[in-house]
């Protein structure tokens, strides 16, 4: 839904990670904006994912993804607004920037609101 052209349809190769990415036997997939005439940017909105964090025990998320100044955004905000403690992938998201700056100031949000800029090469396994 949405403004946008049409992306990431459930069952279409645009919908999968890429084959680089292991997705675990036991992962839970949570999907988002499954209704044509209603855009949800944050993975929060109208979905199964803080039930699911909640009941795993899961306090800390590390979110990155496309785009910086939507969805990452609405996402991120929803989670410190749920009380979880985030951590922005800095190298894992890149902006649409309708707008050329939009994408530098989504993220200088983040930041304000609370989330924590990560880098994915400090990450260890």
């Amino acid at each position: 839904g949405g403004p946008w052209p049409v992306h990431c349809v459930a069952g279409t190769p645009g919908s999968l990670p890429p084959a680089e990415f292991e997705v675990p036997a036991s992962a839970v997939i949570i999907y988002k904006a499954i209704d044509p005439d209603w855009e949800a940017y944050s993975a929060f909105h109208h979905t199964a994912l803080d039930r699911h964090l909640r009941a795993l025990g899961v306090r800390r998320l590390f979110i990155g993804g496309l785009a910086t100044d939507y969805c990452v955004m609405h996402t991120v905000t929803d989670a410190l607004s749920l009380g979880y403690v985030v951590c922005l992938l800095l190298d894992g998201i890149t902006a649409v920037n309708v707008h050329p700056d939009d994408g530098r100031l989504a993220e200088q949000d983040m930041l304000r609101l609370g989330a924590t800029p990560v880098r994915l090469e400090t990450l260890t396994a």
